[in-house]
């Protein structure tokens, strides 16, 4: 399928070295084999090409386990199962998304959608925080606080400086859970 092609030609171009500097229509048909006007008919744009091409990268990686773990009935398993789909995701094409999130900060394009797409995590995050509070485990006025931290904890920085060494992904995604079980602990006053 051509859409299928130009989503796997996108994908590959932003993977290579350079590649994100380069990512246009034009590279990404040259790359498809199909025309530039092509491209524009399927996407419309090279920030929707790219928007694509963080949907069907991520749902490769396991993210359509995200309302799964946004179902969890216990908002606290709820959140170590939202990490863990997060450090899948971080782990599947490390490299890559290492890359987009250097390169937003000189291409407004990508920065925007990188913004986005962090932005949808602090959402799941507040759901499963405001969760919290509604149970009594979290106290409400700790809740904004909690959302930050957990923003932070689960952000792609900080996955790429624990597994910066070589550690493995299961144990950064279990550094995390515990980081983030703790800070709830705290935001409920266990200060132990």
């Amino acid at each position: 399928m051509t859409r299928d092609r130009i989503l796997a030609a996108a994908a590959a171009l932003l993977g290579e070295a350079g590649g994100v500097s380069r990512f246009s229509l034009e590279a990404v048909a040259k790359a498809a084999g199909v025309t530039r006007f092509t491209v524009y008919s399927q996407f419309g744009s090279r920030s929707a090409l790219l928007e694509a091409v963080f949907d069907h990268r991520a749902l490769a990686a396991g993210m359509g386990r995200l309302r799964e773990a946004m179902a969890e009935p216990d908002p606290c398993s709820g959140l170590q199962r939202l990490i863990g789909v997060f450090c899948d995701f971080w782990g599947h094409d490390h490299d890559t998304i290492a890359r987009l999130h250097s390169v937003g900060a000189s291409d407004p394009e990508f920065s925007q959608a990188v913004g986005a797409r962090n932005e949808r995590r602090r959402q799941a995050l507040s759901v499963l925080v405001n969760r919290m509070v509604s149970s009594g485990f979290v106290d409400n006025a700790a809740a904004r606080e909690l959302v930050d931290v957990l923003f932070a904890l689960t952000s792609f920085s900080f996955f790429a400086e624990l597994t910066a060494d070589g550690r493995p992904v299961e144990i950064v995604c279990r550094h995390i859970q515990n980081l983030s079980a703790d800070a709830a602990r705290r935001a409920n006053g266990d200060l132990t």
